[in-house]
């Protein structure tokens, strides 16, 4: 998805306090790691990981309660994850951030629901029990009206910093139709298309969406597909009209004329598909904590192990997936050259709660990155 960051251009010396915000589609994977260990604080990169997973579970939760559909669980998540690259973890809770997020992600998707609508269906997340107990025909839970208030006060707080943060660009690409399509064109059959769909909604919770165009992740969910229908597994019958997954291994895995058609290169879908995997080695470690949706179109925020299988096949331990993953380093191809975000014109956001309601000056919020025709 096209989003944007702290990229600031300072009006003239006369007039200090105007600026311009320029929008900035994705960050290098120098910037996410710069950014993340700023905005870390005390928490270690594990227990970082671990509030990510705990925030992405929660919006994958209120959205089964609500029925939003996949992109707009997609975006939030994707929101929830550029917000903690540039503010705080400390200063924020997860659950105003989610909910924000979400907020925002809905108007976006035009799935639009009111900020009580979010946070009722958030307190039937938060408080279980209360929900069972609660009278209502709905199952909403009777709320004390003033903690309700300030509650929403936080969450269009939140909400306010995201969408300036985005420039106010509700743009929205997401990569699943890339996956159908580009399955369509390289003749993958309809299992590992499927494999690939939920490898791509497990993308989400993970920061590559903020790296690379929705189409390269797609490609990459599919590469990552064929890999693991293919790594020490026994040979599967390949439908007729469809290419094996060894073919597609073979095409995406090396430099070739796909790169040039596809606008996407093969160090990209590496990146991606390691990535990736870490997310499924942490799954197949802790299964209880998964919180992949039953099928693409049903989400639902706590699945049992077999349907942890149905992301990860069902012979793959993490011992196994590990080996995945070094046969693949010893074969990478080098990472392509990108220029960070960081340098001339740069500044830090705002830090943390301080941030919120402010006014400072005057902001024009532009759509074309710095420097752009």
């Amino acid at each position: 998805m096209a989003m944007d960051t702290f990229y600031r251009d300072p009006g003239p010396a006369s007039q200090p306090s105007s600026y311009t915000q320029y929008h900035r589609p994705y960050f290098t994977p120098y910037d996410v790691v710069r950014f993340s260990e700023k905005q870390r604080g005390k928490l270690s990169t594990s227990q970082e990981e671990k509030a990510r997973q705990q925030a992405c579970g929660f919006i994958e939760s209120v959205c089964a309660k609500i029925g939003f559909p996949r992109k707009t669980i997609a975006t939030a998540q994707n929101l929830y994850h550029r917000f903690h690259l540039l503010f705080a973890r400390k200063d924020f809770g997860y659950q105003d951030v989610t909910l924000a997020a979400l907020y925002v992600s809905s108007k976006m998707h035009d799935t639009l629901k009111k900020p009580r609508e979010i946070l009722m269906a958030s307190y039937i997340v938060r408080f279980p029990e209360q929900a069972a107990k609660s009278k209502s025909i709905v199952g909403e839970i009777d709320m004390d009206p003033a903690v309700l208030e300030q509650d929403r006060q936080r969450l269009l707080a939140v909400e306010r910093l995201i969408v300036e943060l985005i420039c106010f660009n509700f743009t929205s690409r997401m990569p699943f139709p890339y996956v159908i399509k580009v399955g369509r064109d390289l003749k993958a059959s309809k299992k590992l298309t499927k494999l690939a769909w939920r490898l791509t909604i497990d993308s989400q919770r993970t920061l590559v969406a903020l790296q690379y165009p929705p189409h390269v992740v797609a490609i990459a969910c599919l590469y990552l597909a064929a890999l693991l229908s293919t790594f020490e597994q026994s040979e599967s019958q390949v439908p007729p009209g469809c290419r094996s997954n060894h073919e597609i291994v073979a095409i995406l895995g090396d430099h070739g004329p796909w790169e040039k058609k596809f606008q996407a290169q093969v160090d990209d879908l590496e990146a991606i598909s390691h990535a990736l995997l870490d997310l499924l080695i942490s799954q197949t470690q802790n299964p209880s904590a998964n919180t992949t949706p039953n099928t693409p179109s049903s989400p639902s925020p706590h699945i049992s192990r077999g349907a942890l299988h149905a992301a990860a096949p069902a012979s793959y331990t993490s011992d196994q997936l590990m080996r995945l993953k070094i046969v693949m380093r010893e074969t990478e191809h080098p990472p392509r050259s990108r220029t960070p975000l960081l340098g001339d014109g740069y500044q830090d956001p705002p830090d943390g709660a301080d941030a919120i309601g402010r006014n400072e000056g005057t902001v024009r919020f532009l759509f074309g990155p710095h420097g752009g025709a």
